[in-house]
């Protein structure tokens, strides 16, 4: 009312103040009237006053009672009033009361009583919508809310109003939808072709017969479409809803098909590759087609599952066994050879921190280049590298006095005809200088470790063979192809032997037939089996380092030696002391971490059943099966010791 009657009393005090100036001037008669009228109106005024508030509270009882029969009868959603500070249910309809069973009371109930695992949180954050659906009986719905806002800042009375939805009929659908997308997968006998090799028609038809039994049995068990398309090749179409069960059972099929061995011995192995999530069939084909391509190249007998985004592996466990052809490499020497010729500059990279099995490969590149009349560039950290004896007896040789070159350097004479060759490693946040990788169109790899999902991509020439020992191994193949051996400085031939010889551990690990056949090449071309092992050694100083290194290492699960380090170590120092763990009889695996900076470095070594290079995959390392390296930024040691280990656990959990 005194809103609507603002300052009243304000005009009866004026008139009996001009009553009292009247009665102070003798005018007792005006001074009486005018008391007189001042009472009447008074009087009027009170009862004009009660009238008025009597006819507003009824318009106001009205609206009210109007607004909420609207509010209660009328809205067809759920609707309630709910304060944001203490999840309090102020005011709720009559929807909202029959849906969660809510009875009118004269207290505020609390929202999780109401509905049970319902945060407002998101309301708290400003968010017009719950993130999810939610699930009330068999039901489904989708919560939305908004903030009552009021000018007095009191959090008492934070409001916000919440809308539910009933959303169950098309999230059934969408559901369904997701449920029912196609997956496509590609089935392939990755070793067939050593299976089969030389065996009767009627024995290759039973190991056929073996091998079909197994794959339809495994896909029997859903609802999907098998077909052969070759010989050692099957296209497997199935809905989204059934990848899980695979994926339950380890993909049991990968195991089951190791039981059709042929009369040698040898045990055949598939390689699954699966693609979902596409636009259309062609897409989820080339998915699979990705996934299988993957596989292969990280040795085979595993499942890779691409989606859009990125790669999921499963399996892979075992080590790789020696099956490539020279046929390949004789090819890939061929190309490799007219690529060199047709560009105007050479570059030969490695990666980040290189060892001598990437300066040893650089070295045979260059040697190859030599030949066909390129002067090429060893793009490398002079101050941070892992193999500085070595490139200080190259730069001894007249051919290599201006080849090595720094990644700045590269980038002022790199144009759109050059060839960059990336050896000894195939992830791009690896290479020693990414900017120079993403600049030159025209890149070829030559690398032996196992392909990673953030494989570089649009090359136009790979040599990608996990079976090999080392990348010098691999470009000692070419060179066998692509020039004559008078033509291999012995200088060259001795840093590609170092080179085998570091990943090899002294051709103790990771050898094959062809490794050997490799470091015989080399050593009938001038390679001092006496030089290269002088490029091993070290002082007094690092010796005692390593020693230290190996003292501070803990077994874990028995067989499991892991170092970790409050120091910064040198990185060859602690792959040193990773390779030394092993000659420790018991000890199958190695793991060494060391701070450096913002980073934790680690090296990893095996050379038992354990694979180290799917241990540190999940932290964002590679390498292969015997040897592994990784490198976490913004964490902390004892964080990343936490990380090893749940990996470790989870490797042999599955």
């Amino acid at each position: 009312m005194r809103f609507l009657v603002p300052g009243a009393p304000l005009y009866f005090v004026v008139l009996l103040i001009l009553s009292g100036v009247a009665a102070l001037m003798g005018q007792y008669v005006l001074a009486g009237v005018e008391l007189a009228v001042t009472a009447v109106m008074l009087v009027l005024f009170r009862i004009s006053t009660a009238r008025k508030k009597k006819e507003i509270l009824r318009y106001i009882q009205s609206t009210t009672a109007s607004l909420d029969t609207a509010l209660r009868d009328e809205l067809p959603l759920p609707m309630a009033i709910v304060s944001i500070a203490n999840n309090e249910v102020f005011w709720s309809n009559d929807h909202f009361n029959q849906l969660t069973g809510l009875k009118p009371s004269t207290f505020s109930p609390k929202l999780e009583t109401v509905l049970p695992k319902l945060s407002i949180r998101w309301l708290a954050e400003g968010k017009p919508e719950c993130p999810g659906d939610y699930a009330l009986g068999n039901r489904r719905y989708r919560v939305l809310g908004s903030q009552i806002h009021s000018d007095q800042y009191d959090p008492s009375l934070f409001l916000a109003t919440i809308y539910l939805v009933d959303m169950t009929e098309l999230l059934q659908v969408r559901d369904e939808y997701i449920r029912s997308r196609p997956i496509v997968s590609i089935l392939l006998v990755d070793n067939y072709d050593e299976l089969v090799s030389n065996l009767p028609d009627g024995v290759v038809s039973s190991i056929n017969a073996a091998i079909d039994n197994r794959l339809s049995a495994w896909t029997d068990s859903v609802d999907g479409l098998l077909r052969k398309l070759e010989r050692n090749r099957y296209l497997f179409l199935f809905e989204a809803k059934d990848l899980p069960k695979f994926v339950e059972d380890k993909f049991s099929i990968l195991e089951s098909i190791r039981e059709v061995v042929n009369p040698s011995g040898i045990a055949a192995t598939l390689s699954l590759g699966f693609g979902k999530d596409g636009a259309t069939f062609a897409e989820n084909y080339s998915f699979a087609s990705l996934s299988i391509e993957m596989s292969l190249s990280r040795g085979g007998d595993q499942a890779v599952i691409k989606d859009r985004y990125n790669f999921t592996f499963y399996g892979g466990k075992t080590k790789e066994t020696e099956r490539r052809t020279k046929v390949k490499s004789r090819v890939i020497a061929n190309s490799l050879s007219e690529l060199i010729a047709q560009s105007s500059e050479v570059f030969v990279m490695g990666h980040k921190n290189a060892d001598i099995d990437a300066v040893g490969a650089a070295a045979g590149v260059v040697c190859l280049c030599r030949k066909k009349g390129k002067q090429p560039h060893i793009v490398i950290d002079r101050q941070v590298n892992a193999a500085k004896e070595l490139i200080a007896q190259l730069e001894q040789l007249p051919e290599y006095a201006d080849a090595f070159m720094t990644p700045d350097d590269a980038m002022l004479l790199a144009d759109s005809r050059s060839l960059l060759i990336v050896v000894d490693t195939n992830r791009p946040d690896q290479v020693e200088s990414k900017p120079l990788l993403e600049s030159i169109p025209r890149v070829a790899v030559i690398d032996h470790h196992r392909r990673a999902a953030d494989y570089i991509e649009q090359v136009v020439l790979n040599l990608h063979e996990t079976y090999a020992s080392s990348a010098s191994e691999l470009v000692t193949e070419l060179l066998q192809y692509a020039i004559d051996s008078k033509d291999i400085l012995p200088g060259e031939a001795q840093a590609l032997l170092a080179g085998i010889v570091l990943d090899t551990k002294n051709f103790s690990v990771r050898t094959g037939a062809r490794t050997f056949e490799a470091a015989a090449f080399l050593r009938r071309t001038g390679a001092d089996t006496v030089d290269v092992k002088k490029l091993f050694q070290n002082n007094l100083k690092d010796t005692l380092q390593r020693y230290q290194i190996i003292q501070r290492a803990r077994l874990y699960r028995g067989d499991i030696a892991i170092a970790a380090l409050d120091y910064t170590a040198s990185r060859t120092i602690a792959a040193q002391a990773s390779d030394e763990l092993l000659n420790i009889a018991g000890i199958n695996t190695s793991f060494v971490l060391y701070p450096d900076g913002e980073r934790v470095i680690m090296s990893a070594r095996s050379i038992g059943d354990t694979n180290v290079q799917m241990i540190l995959e999940p932290l964002g390392g590679g390498g292969n099966a015997a040897t592994a390296g990784c490198q976490i930024t913004g964490k902390d040691m004892n964080t990343v010791l936490h990380e090893l280990i749940a990996s470790i656990d989870k490797y042999f959990e599955e």
